[in-house]
């Protein structure tokens, strides 16, 4: 998958950034770079390799340190949505986001 410099363009405007020229290029270049690495990655065949909980489990044995998981904090609903413009059920309202 490679993009070219439409994709860079509406990809600029989606996220509302005003590219010059030289950064358009640049950002081509980079993306596709990084979408060639993907595609490198993905042909490697990784059948019968378990995932790593950690990087650092193929050098050495490590025990994740978790916590406990417990309530810290008192539950203050209220006071965090008490300056929300809309709430409906104890929950924000937001506007719906759609292209």
């Amino acid at each position: 998958m490679s993009l070219t410099s439409t994709d860079i363009a509406r990809i600029a405007n989606l996220a509302r950034l005003e590219l010059k020229a030289a950064e358009s290029e640049r950002m081509l270049t980079q993306i596709n770079g990084f979408f060639a690495l993907v595609e490198k990655m993905r042909a490697v065949d990784t059948t019968g390799i378990e995932p790593l909980a950690h990087p650092v489990a193929t050098v050495q044995d490590i025990t994740l340190r978790l916590r406990e998981d417990r309530v810290s904090e008192a539950n203050q609903r209220e006071v965090n949505q008490r300056n929300a413009p809309a709430l409906e059920h104890g929950l924000f309202l937001v506007p719906k986001v759609i292209e």
